[in-house]
């Protein structure tokens, strides 16, 4: 049996300045919502670079906007040199709202930046809330440290906008796990709009599955890659430190990381026995189901996919240009889903090579810590169903098929 949403319409954006956690987020929710809903059209608007290497479901599609990348420091600057940053966001700004104008959704899901980068989707918000459109905020479990967050927020009075433009407000995780609007001074107007949905479930494709399972491995991911250098320099100097070490180690470098660490990590690597390094992989989510443990960063894809595949976790989490990681991994550490290393400790080779040889001995975190679900994609689902019903006035019918 599946249901059918006529005609239903959901625009999604992703503002995507750094790694690739945006747009996968985007896209997972996009294929779930599609695959429950016969006669749904999702389009994603995207400034990653890379948002071509992915591949979509029928009627999922994405727009691509202009890249911004976010530098180490936190500033912005234009991916392409020769074009002003000025310029590149006036050009992102007029996309974003011609394709709003185009496409006439029935909701828009915002994901992250609740006005988008530098503002960029305000207008197109307002524009929507005038049509009726169901404007929907999409949170990670995390967002940054409360102060840091808070002080952004309050530069460009967001708390304020986000009560008056949004309809609702999404947590992509369990209430019990963190609240991303801790430490704010949050109105009751907005609380009462938060949904706390639950981690977003990953799913593998079976054949490929298969084919990892029989490989025997360690994955080693840096997500983008973008920031991602002192994870492989750490993983690398342990192999070397410590003889013992001997569990094969796949390595994902990411296709943000910068061409000369590339290479020169793929140097040091060359002819050692025991690690291999790759790129990227636009499927992820099938190396780690086939992975024996998983050493990461630990941003939010990752760990949703660690959760979803069960796998025993090594986090090295990044505490610049956010302390987001940070934040998720301590809290996974206190609930026994995780190991966490430092990115200093890390340092320390052997020490780190033996973190690593106790990860592949650690228990699945079903066993650490049972009972945890992975239901935001089915809460995302209902949610969906519910406000898109309503939509002018029953325009969208909803069929048992």
């Amino acid at each position: 049996m599946s249901t059918r949403l006529a005609d239903a319409r959901i625009l999604m954006y992703s503002h995507d300045t750094f790694g690739l956690g945006h747009l996968r987020r985007c896209r997972t929710i996009a294929h779930s919502l599609v695959e429950d809903y016969r006669g749904l059209q999702v389009l994603i608007i995207s400034g990653a670079t890379i948002a071509g290497a992915f591949d979509y479901r029928a009627r999922v599609d994405f727009v691509k906007i202009p890249s911004v990348i976010k530098l180490r420091n936190g500033e912005y600057t234009s991916m392409d040199r020769h074009i002003d940053l000025q310029e590149t966001l006036k050009m992102r700004q007029s996309i974003i709202r011609h394709t709003a104008e185009s496409f006439q959704p029935d909701m828009m899901i915002i994901d992250k930046e609740p006005l988008g980068l530098r503002g960029e989707v305000e207008e197109t918000l307002t524009y929507l809330k005038t049509r009726g459109t169901n404007l929907v905020l999409g949170l990670r479990d995390v967002m940054d440290a409360p102060h840091l967050l808070d002080a952004e927020w309050k530069r460009k009075d967001v708390m304020g906008k986000i009560g008056q433009l949004y309809d609702d407000i999404w947590v992509y995780g369990p209430p019990d796990f963190y609240d991303p609007l801790t430490g704010l001074d949050v109105p009751v107007s907005v609380r009462n709009k938060m949904h706390f949905v639950g981690f977003l479930q990953r799913k593998c494709s079976p054949s490929r599955r298969a084919k990892a399972m029989r490989d025997d491995y360690l994955l080693v991911t840096t997500g983008g890659g973008g920031d991602g250098a002192d994870l492989v320099r750490h993983v690398i100097a342990a192999y070397e430190a410590d003889p013992t070490l001997t569990q094969k180690a796949l390595v994902v470098l990411g296709p943000y990381m910068p061409a000369e660490q590339r290479r020169s990590f793929l140097q040091a690597a060359a002819g050692h026995p025991h690690l291999q390094l790759i790129e990227f992989d636009n499927r992820m989510e099938d190396l780690i189901a086939g992975a024996r443990a998983v050493v990461a960063m630990g941003g939010y894809n990752t760990y949703c996919e660690i959760l979803s595949f069960d796998k025993p976790a090594l986090i090295v989490p990044r505490t610049e240009p956010r302390q987001e990681q940070l934040i998720r991994a301590s809290r996974a550490e206190e609930l026994g889903l995780v190991a966490m290393v430092r990115d200093g400790e890390a340092a320390d080779s052997l020490r780190f090579a033996e973190a690593i040889k106790a990860v592949l001995k650690r228990p699945p975190p079903s066993e650490s810590a049972p009972g945890l679900h992975l239901e935001g994609l089915t809460h995302i689902s209902r949610i969906v169903a519910e406000r898109l019903k309503t939509r002018r006035g029953g325009h969208l019918s909803l069929v048992q098929g």
